[in-house]
C-alpha cells in the first residue's frame, strides 16, 4: 500500500495529495506534527521534513513526487506529452521560489515582499503539473492571507476548482481559519 507522510497544513505536501487524488491512487495518509516531528520522520527523510512517498521506494521532495507518480501511473497524464512544454513545466517548478514561494512566506511573516505581482504574473493554465505544483499557495494566499488575486488568477483558480482534488484542498484550507 503507498503511504504518504503528510501534514495537512503544508503546501508541498498538498502538492502530493492532488497528484495522488488526480490519479486516483489508493493510499494510507500518516499525519506528522511539524511542531513536534517524531523521531522516525529522520528515518524516511533525514531533513525531517513532509511529504514522504513510501510506496516500497521512499521519496521525499514534492516536485519529485509528483514527476515519480506521474511516470509511474501514467494516466491520466500531467506532465505535458511534448518534451518542450514538459522541460518548461519542470522548469516553472524549479523556479517556485523566485516565482512565488519567496514572496509568498515574505508576504505571510510580514516582510517586504511583491507577491501581487508574483501573482500576476503566475505561469499557470498551461498545464496541469505546473497548476498542481502551484495551486497549493495560491489557495493558502486567498484563503488564509487574505489576499486578493488577480483576476486571472482567481478565474484560473476557478476553473481548478472544478477538479474534486483541488475542491478538496480548497476545503481543507478553509478548515483552517
Amino acid at each position: 500500500m503507498t503511504r504518504l507522510y503528510d501534514a495537512p497544513r503544508c503546501p508541498y505536501c498538498a502538492r502530493v495529495r492532488i497528484v495522488l487524488a488526480e490519479k486516483g491512487i489508493e493510499h494510507e495518509h500518516v499525519e506528522v506534527d511539524l511542531r513536534n516531528r517524531p523521531a522516525w520522520i529522520y528515518e524516511l527523510n533525514a531533513s525531517g521534513k513532509v511529504p514522504v512517498l513510501d510506496d516500497g521506494f521512499v521519496l521525499p521532495e514534492s516536485a519529485v513526487i509528483m514527476e515519480y507518480l506521474d511516470e509511474r501511473y501514467p494516466e491520466p497524464r500531467l506532465l505535458p506529452a511534448e518534451p518542450v512544454a514538459r522541460a518548461e513545466a519542470r522548469l516553472h517548478v524549479f523556479r517556485f521560489d523566485e516565482l512565488l514561494g519567496d514572496d509568498y512566506y515574505a508576504f505571510r511573516r510580514g516582510d517586504p515582499n511583491e507577491l501581487e505581482a508574483r501573482l500576476q504574473a503566475l505561469p499557470v493554465g498551461g498545464d496541469l503539473f505546473t497548476d498542481v505544483a502551484f495551486v497549493p499557495w495560491v489557495i493558502r494566499a486567498r484563503e488564509l492571507l487574505k489576499v486578493e488575486l488577480p483576476a486571472r488568477i482567481a478565474t484560473w483558480l476557478d476553473r481548478l476548482a472544478e477538479r474534486p482534488a483541488i475542491a478538496d484542498e480548497i476545503e481543507l484550507v478553509r478548515g483552517f481559519s
